[in-house]
Protein backbone atom coordinates (compact mmCIF):
# COMPACT_ATOMS: atom_id res chain seq x y z
CA UNK A 1 0.00 0.00 0.00
CA UNK A 2 2.67 2.42 0.52
CA UNK A 3 4.06 1.82 -2.20
CA UNK A 4 1.20 2.91 -4.11
CA UNK A 5 1.39 6.31 -2.30
CA UNK A 6 5.04 6.71 -2.97
CA UNK A 7 4.21 5.98 -7.02
CA UNK A 8 1.26 8.26 -6.65
CA UNK A 9 3.61 11.31 -5.17
CA UNK A 10 6.07 10.26 -8.01
CA UNK A 11 3.73 10.49 -10.68
CA UNK A 12 1.82 14.22 -9.63
CA UNK A 13 5.32 15.82 -9.02
CA UNK A 14 6.07 15.14 -13.12
CA UNK A 15 3.07 15.77 -13.89
CA UNK A 16 3.61 19.62 -12.37
CA UNK A 17 6.98 19.73 -13.32
CA UNK A 18 6.18 19.57 -16.68
CA UNK A 19 3.22 21.54 -16.92
CA UNK A 20 5.27 24.64 -17.62
CA UNK A 21 7.35 25.58 -20.34
CA UNK A 22 10.56 27.27 -20.16
CA UNK A 23 11.07 31.17 -22.20
CA UNK A 24 13.77 29.54 -23.58
CA UNK A 25 12.44 30.19 -27.10
CA UNK A 26 12.70 33.87 -26.67
CA UNK A 27 16.39 35.76 -26.90
CA UNK A 28 16.10 37.64 -23.95
CA UNK A 29 18.97 39.73 -25.11
CA UNK A 30 17.15 41.31 -27.77
CA UNK A 31 13.87 43.75 -27.79
CA UNK A 32 11.87 43.93 -30.34
CA UNK A 33 9.56 47.39 -30.36
CA UNK A 34 6.32 47.45 -32.63
CA UNK A 35 3.42 49.72 -32.31
CA UNK A 36 0.05 48.59 -33.91
CA UNK A 37 -3.73 47.33 -33.53
CA UNK A 38 -5.12 45.38 -30.97
CA UNK A 39 -6.65 42.35 -32.67
CA UNK A 40 -7.66 40.13 -30.21
CA UNK A 41 -6.71 40.20 -26.14
CA UNK A 42 -7.12 37.19 -23.96
CA UNK A 43 -6.91 37.29 -20.66
CA UNK A 44 -6.62 33.75 -19.55
CA UNK A 45 -4.72 31.25 -17.89
CA UNK A 46 -1.70 30.38 -18.06
CA UNK A 47 -0.11 33.46 -19.83
CA UNK A 48 -2.54 36.42 -21.60
CA UNK A 49 -1.94 36.67 -25.03
CA UNK A 50 -1.94 40.41 -27.37
CA UNK A 51 -2.55 39.80 -30.69
CA UNK A 52 -1.29 42.81 -32.72
CA UNK A 53 -1.67 44.04 -36.80
CA UNK A 54 1.50 45.68 -37.53
CA UNK A 55 2.54 47.58 -40.43
CA UNK A 56 5.18 45.35 -42.57
CA UNK A 57 6.53 48.56 -43.83
CA UNK A 58 5.58 47.62 -47.99
CA UNK A 59 1.61 48.50 -47.38
CA UNK A 60 0.52 45.46 -46.01
CA UNK A 61 -0.35 44.29 -42.50
CA UNK A 62 1.55 41.32 -40.69
CA UNK A 63 -0.14 39.44 -36.90
CA UNK A 64 2.17 39.34 -34.13
CA UNK A 65 1.28 37.08 -30.80
CA UNK A 66 2.64 38.37 -28.00
CA UNK A 67 2.41 36.37 -24.69
CA UNK A 68 2.42 37.81 -21.24
CA UNK A 69 2.90 36.83 -17.80
CA UNK A 70 -0.22 34.98 -16.08
CA UNK A 71 -3.22 37.41 -15.41
CA UNK A 72 -2.63 37.33 -11.69
CA UNK A 73 0.58 39.00 -12.23
CA UNK A 74 -0.25 41.18 -14.15
CA UNK A 75 -3.76 42.33 -12.17
CA UNK A 76 -0.81 43.05 -9.29
CA UNK A 77 0.65 45.12 -11.58
CA UNK A 78 -2.38 46.89 -12.55
CA UNK A 79 -3.45 45.18 -15.73
CA UNK A 80 -7.20 44.00 -16.19
CA UNK A 81 -8.87 42.01 -18.21
CA UNK A 82 -10.92 44.92 -20.19
CA UNK A 83 -6.90 47.23 -20.56
CA UNK A 84 -7.01 46.26 -24.55
CA UNK A 85 -9.97 46.61 -26.76
CA UNK A 86 -10.09 45.38 -30.07
CA UNK A 87 -9.09 48.44 -32.44
CA UNK A 88 -6.28 50.19 -29.30
CA UNK A 89 -2.88 50.97 -30.35
CA UNK A 90 -0.36 50.12 -28.71
CA UNK A 91 3.75 49.78 -28.76
CA UNK A 92 4.99 46.63 -27.13
CA UNK A 93 8.56 46.04 -26.19
CA UNK A 94 9.26 42.21 -26.01
CA UNK A 95 11.92 39.52 -26.81
CA UNK A 96 11.24 37.92 -29.91
CA UNK A 97 11.29 34.11 -30.92
CA UNK A 98 14.58 32.71 -31.48
CA UNK A 99 13.05 30.78 -34.45
CA UNK A 100 12.21 34.19 -36.65
CA UNK A 101 8.45 33.86 -35.83
CA UNK A 102 5.96 36.40 -35.33
CA UNK A 103 6.16 36.26 -31.96
CA UNK A 104 7.45 37.12 -28.97
CA UNK A 105 7.48 37.41 -24.75
CA UNK A 106 6.50 40.80 -23.32
CA UNK A 107 8.26 43.43 -21.57
CA UNK A 108 5.54 46.06 -21.47
CA UNK A 109 3.10 47.85 -23.08
CA UNK A 110 2.59 51.51 -23.92
CA UNK A 111 -1.40 52.76 -24.68
CA UNK A 112 -1.87 55.01 -26.82
CA UNK A 113 -2.46 57.96 -24.16
CA UNK A 114 1.84 57.54 -22.93
CA UNK A 115 0.34 54.79 -19.86
CA UNK A 116 3.06 52.15 -19.44
CA UNK A 117 2.20 49.01 -18.53
CA UNK A 118 5.25 46.67 -17.37
CA UNK A 119 4.75 43.00 -15.93
CA UNK A 120 5.90 43.84 -12.37
CA UNK A 121 3.88 45.21 -9.37
CA UNK A 122 5.27 48.56 -8.76
CA UNK A 123 6.80 49.38 -5.97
Amino acid sequence: MRTWFVVIAVLLAATSGIAHHSNAAFDPEKVVVLKGTVTQWKWANPHVWIFLSVDDGKGGKVEWQIEGRPPGILARAGWSKTIFKVGDTITVDFSPARDGSRTGLTTRVTLADGTVLSQASPQ
